[in-house]
């Protein structure tokens, strides 16, 4: 080949696994492409047996005509046990682009996180087994990721023009799950249960390792931590046709949806916050009443209000904003002293109103109006650590968006 022909940019090429045509499969054709985005779908599946092979030889003829990506099909079998593995084994060995891996503990998320960890492709998706989601709608899925438009993809069955078919219990739980998610994590995704999403690979290795759930609330997590990245969520409406045969335990999984739920509103910085103003204000009105039998009420509350100060700058240092190590501890208390010396001002002009008042108030009249002035000072030092003290460059999108070729 001579210089001038050759390619100025390297091709990756892709091996292809030898074919074994299966009964009822359309081989693929020779156009599928071996170099650009690999695509890979993962099917999570337990206890599958009489179902897996028809799906994913239909997913399998599905995108040997008309996905224009190069892909693969990965089957997610988390501790069957029944004939599922043997069956995918099967399928993997007579159908090219498909591989199965088997796995020994439960949960569609511990399968996803395991296949999406070892996987070398460009763009990963996971769809349930039962195929309920017109498969149609796989390449806007991960088109929307291969042009570089979003980073994360998922169906909805909310949409307007998305036509779906199930119970109207299934249906009232996934909306009031839904809302519950913009209620209380302020969630703007539509649809976080369907079971037909994808995200970019780099953005998968970086959420990854903050994903706690291995179960059902794995892609509602995914779905969170994308939103608080600023990440780009694509969503595409979906016709959708509900499985009778599904094997999901909707107590259980509701259950768990709920304790992902509330781990993940407890995580938030403005709840951590919450959460140690109170303990910081009970801390606080306790050690002025202790003070004031010997103190006056002006010195009793710098003491008391200077004590929590402390502790509240140190707890939010390392419980609200995740900060560890001695990297700006000096620098943040001191920017938390001159915080105080803010809360000391609204709290002691609220005393010296209180004694213009009433020359002798009563203790709890006291520890009232201090606690009242206390909780007004939480608002200006909640805005004070946020983006002063305790002010930080938080990993964005631009950070978790690979540099495209």
């Amino acid at each position: 080949m001579s210089p001038a022909s050759a390619s100025s940019e390297p091709v990756r090429t892709r091996a292809r696994p030898e074919l074994v045509p299966a009964v009822g499969l359309v081989p693929e054709s020779d156009a599928v492409p071996a170099h650009g985005p690999l695509i890979e779908i993962v099917v999570p599946v337990y206890n599958e047996e009489a179902t897996l092979e028809r799906s994913i030889l239909r997913l399998h003829g599905f995108l040997g005509r008309e996905m224009p990506f190069a892909w693969r099909i990965v089957i997610a079998d988390n501790a069957s046990t029944d004939a599922t593995p043997q069956i995918a084994r099967e399928i993997a060995r007579r159908c090219g682009h498909v591989s199965s891996m088997r796995l020994l503990v439960k949960g569609r998320g511990h399968a996803l996180r395991a296949a999406w960890m070892a996987s070398d492709a460009d763009v990963l998706c996971y769809m349930d087994v039962d195929l309920s989601t017109d498969l149609r709608a796989v390449l806007p899925l991960v088109a929307a990721l291969v042009s570089g438009h979003s980073d994360v993809a998922i169906g909805t069955r909310l949409a307007h023009s998305s036509r779906v078919a199930r119970g109207r219990k299934r249906e009232l739980i996934s909306r009031s799950y839904n809302h519950l998610l913009r209620l209380t994590l302020r969630a703007r995704f539509s649809d976080a249960q369907c079971g037909f999403k994808a995200v970019r690979a780099d953005v998968a290795r970086r959420l990854l390792p903050s994903i706690r759930d291995n179960g059902w609330f794995f892609d509602t997590e995914l779905l969170v931590l994308a939103e608080q990245h600023g990440l780009r969520i694509h969503e595409i409406p979906v016709d959708w046709t509900d499985d009778p045969d599904s094997r999901v335990d909707i107590v259980s999984t509701a259950i768990g949806d709920l304790q992902g739920i509330a781990r993940l509103f407890t995580q938030r910085p403005v709840v951590r916050f919450m959460a140690i103003g109170v303990i910081s204000t009970l801390s606080y009105a306790v050690l002025y009443l202790l003070l004031r039998t010997s103190l006056a009420p002006g010195v009793s509350n710098a003491i008391a209000l200077a004590i929590t100060a402390i502790g509240n700058t140190q707890a939010n240092r390392t419980f609200t904003f995740g900060l560890r190590g001695r990297s700006g501890l000096v620098r943040q208390h001191a920017a938390g002293a001159l915080v105080y010396v803010l809360a000391l001002s609204l709290t002691g002009g609220a005393l010296d109103v209180l004694q213009a008042l009433d020359p002798h108030p009563a203790r709890a009249v006291e520890v009232t109006v201090l606690v009242l002035a206390s909780a007004f000072a939480t608002v200006t030092r909640y805005l004070a650590l946020r983006s002063w003290v305790f002010a930080r460059r938080a990993p964005d999108a631009h950070e978790l968006r690979a540099p495209r070729a």
